[in-house]
Order: structure tokens, then C-alpha cells, then sequence
């Protein structure tokens, strides 16, 4: 009976095991996250990439700023100490290892500065866009207006800068563990997918290379990791397209989509059951069937589209100095949590520059042209015939209403 005098309670104790570098978890849902390589990528898709999560990034025409996305977040996994996993079918993937972005880590001079140009570019409407000698030029409507940052930052820092201009030294590629995938490699030409059925036979090589690296690396849990734990970066760089064997882009039939699609479907159960996250960069306006892309859209997490002005009218529109391309958000992850965080502002821009590939607000400057004013002018006299009607005798006689 003494015995049972005191309390059977006992505080649980958790683990504080640390975790993986280069994450932290996330402020909405605790989710584990692990930044792209872009900052402000990183705010608009939640605070960064999720762990056991997919990205696919639909591919500009030109397919610069799309490849330069995957660059900056495999360079990212070099910095941070992740393990990397490259399938590529055009350009092998060594020389996708080589030609990544110098990290800016020691200069903290050139940090800095790469921060002020950001903070700097994030001015109001007024600023940057108009002179100060050109400000009385400006309608009244337009002073008054509240300042708009076009920046995307978050408080806390997350990630890494990078110098474009300069490639990454091959002491620091080698310091991370890196497994590729080079298709023309791992599937012979005169190879038959018949044993396979429906499934792409280099989707299937794809699949297996993949879970045999999870396995056996221990990103599963199947068996401890060694060392700290590790994440594992999957970077496949323009999927679906003609050099993986896929002909959708051609027919267009849905029939044709169940290759891609199952593939997707067996990658995100991987991810969801390891260490690991994954950027896909898919050539989109290959796909002229919006059934395909809505399929593919629903077996990924997060979807962001890229949308350059090369070769385009607005690569000369003046409105568009300032910008390189559009940035659609297609969709944004739902992890624990009902619904998921919805950016502030859908209109997105990104600028590449020797230092900074920033995401910002789109913010186009007012139309203060001489055509516009002698078009409106007009329009503003009929305007005021109709107010100075309505407004009684005190208003009669005056041919100007001043507001």
C-alpha cells in the first residue's frame, strides 16, 4: 500500500535528436523543410521545399531559367552536405555538376551587398520607375497610393547566395556523395519495353536507380545512417520530353500520358516514405492536352510554371525592362493542414542577375504617356458635364472641377 502511495505519472521525454542539415521545420505545420537555392522561391511556395515532397517546375521555351532552377537547388544540396541524385537524358550529369553557381559563403562583403541589391530593388511605385525631377508629372491618384514592396523576403534567412558568373570549385562538388542517372547510359537503343507493359522502360531504370539509392543509403530507415542524418536531392532535368521516349508532346492523346503519370504516382510514394525531396523540370508546352497536364499537376505537390519574354513582345516592351519572365504558382502544397498557404499576390516576375535569380511582385508603373492623356481628355469633359448637371447651381458656370 506505501508502494502505491505515490504517483504513477512519469513525464515522456522526447528525443532531441537534431535534424538533418540544411532544414528546419516548418512555422504552419512542422513539416521538415529544406530551401531550393532561391530565397524567395522559398517564401512563395511556403517557406521551402518540403521533405518527401515533389516540385515540378513547368520548362521555359528556351529552357535557360528552368535548367538554372535545378542548378541552384542541386548547389544548394552541395553546400548544405546532402546527398544528390542527377537523371538527365540530354546533358549528362556530370556537366550539370560542373556548372554550378559559385556560392557566396566566405565573402561576407559580397553577401551583403547581394542582400542591399534586393532590398534595394524593392522599392514603391514611385521609386525606380519615375525620376524625381518627373514627379509632378505623375496623377494625383498615383502620389497618394501606399508603397508596395515588390521584394519576396522572409524574416529568417534560409538558403544560400550564389554568383552565376563563376562555377562552383571542384573541392566542394566532390565534398558531397552525388549519384547520376544518364539515360543513353542505362537503356540501350535496341532495348524492347514490352516486359514492362505500359510503363516507360527508362521510367522504369529510373524508378529502380532511385529506391535502390534510398535502400541502400539508409533514407528509408530501413537501416541507420552511418553518420548524421542526410537528405536525399532528386534532380531530373526535362522530363517527359522526346529523349526520355515519351511521344505526348506529338499525340496529344491522354492513352499516351499513362507512362508519365504512373511513374509520378510510384515517385511520390518514395518520397513520402524517405529523406528525400525532388525538383522535375517537365517541357510543359510540349504537352498540347490540358488533360495530361492536370493529371500530372495532381500527382505533384508543389507546380510552378516559368514563362520567359525571349523571344517575345514583351522582351521589348519597356513595362518590362525590369523582368526576364512571369512565374505562375500552379499549385502549393497541402501537408498536414487543411488548407495550404496561399502567397499574398499571384502576379509573380523573376530577373536574373549576376549575383540574384529573384522572385518578385509584378508591379508595372503607371501608363503616363501623351496618347493615353489625349484620349482620356475627352472622356474627363464629358465627365464633368454629367457631375456639374447634377451638382446644383453652385457648380454651374465652372467649366473644371478641381479635385
Amino acid at each position: 500500500m506505501a508502494a502505491c502511495a505515490g504517483t504513477s505519472f512519469q513525464r515522456r521525454v522526447r528525443s532531441k535528436r537534431a535534424p538533418a542539415a540544411g532544414t528546419r521545420p516548418s512555422l504552419h505545420n512542422g513539416q521538415l523543410l529544406l530551401s531550393t537555392g532561391v530565397p524567395s522561391l522559398d517564401y512563395i511556395i511556403g517557406g521551402g521545399l518540403a521533405v518527401g515532397t515533389l516540385l515540378v517546375v513547368e520548362e521555359d521555351r528556351y529552357e535557360s531559367y528552368s535548367r538554372m532552377l535545378l542548378k541552384y537547388f542541386v548547389a544548394e544540396g552541395v553546400v548544405c552536405g546532402h546527398s544528390l541524385f542527377i537523371a538527365s537524358a540530354r546533358d549528362h550529369p556530370e556537366e550539370i555538376l560542373q556548372a554550378l553557381p559559385a556560392p557566396l559563403l566566405d565573402d561576407v562583403i559580397e553577401i551583403d551587398k547581394a542582400i542591399r541589391e534586393l532590398e534595394d530593388n524593392s522599392g514603391d511605385i514611385n521609386n525606380s520607375t519615375t525620376a524625381p525631377q518627373n514627379s509632378m508629372t505623375i496623377a494625383w491618384r498615383y502620389q497618394n497610393l501606399p508603397k508596395v514592396k515588390t521584394a519576396l523576403t522572409s524574416s529568417s534567412r534560409f538558403g544560400h547566395y550564389y554568383d552565376v558568373s563563376k562555377t562552383m570549385s571542384t573541392e566542394l562538388q566532390r565534398s558531397v556523395k552525388c549519384h547520376s542517372f544518364f539515360l543513353p547510359d542505362e537503356v540501350p537503343l535496341d532495348s524492347s519495353a514490352t516486359e514492362f507493359g505500359i510503363m516507360n522502360f527508362g521510367y522504369v531504370k529510373l524508378l529502380r536507380s532511385i529506391q535502390r539509392v534510398i535502400r541502400e543509403e539508409g533514407f528509408d530507415g530501413a537501416c541507420p545512417q552511418t553518420k548524421q542524418r542526410n537528405i536525399l536531392r532528386i534532380g531530373i532535368h526535362s522530363f517527359g520530353s522526346l529523349l526520355w521516349g515519351e511521344d505526348i508532346g506529338l499525340s496529344g492523346s491522354p492513352e499516351h500520358a499513362y507512362s508519365l503519370t504512373k511513374f509520378l504516382y510510384a515517385l511520390r510514394g518514395l518520397l513520402r516514405t524517405s529523406l528525400s525531396a525532388c525538383i522535375i523540370t517537365v517541357p510543359a508546352y510540349l504537352i498540347q492536352n490540358k488533360a495530361i497536364i492536370g493529371r500530372v499537376a495532381k500527382l505533384s505537390d508543389t507546380v510552378i510554371g516559368l514563362e520567359s519574354f525571349n523571344a517575345s513582345e514583351r522582351e521589348t516592351n519597356p513595362l518590362y525592362k525590369d523582368y526576364h519572365g512571369l512565374l505562375h504558382v500552379r499549385q502549393l502544397p497541402r501537408l498536414n493542414s487543411l488548407i495550404c498557404d496561399v502567397p499574398d499576390t499571384k502576379d509573380l516576375a523573376f530577373k536574373l542577375k549576376r549575383k540574384l535569380f529573384t522572385i518578385e511582385r509584378l508591379h508595372l508603373p503607371p501608363d503616363l504617356s501623351d496618347t493615353v492623356s489625349r484620349s482620356s481628355k475627352q472622356d474627363v469633359a464629358e465627365s464633368a458635364k454629367l457631375l456639374s448637371s447634377g451638382c446644383g447651381g453652385a457648380a454651374r458656370g465652372k467649366k473644371h472641377l478641381d479635385f
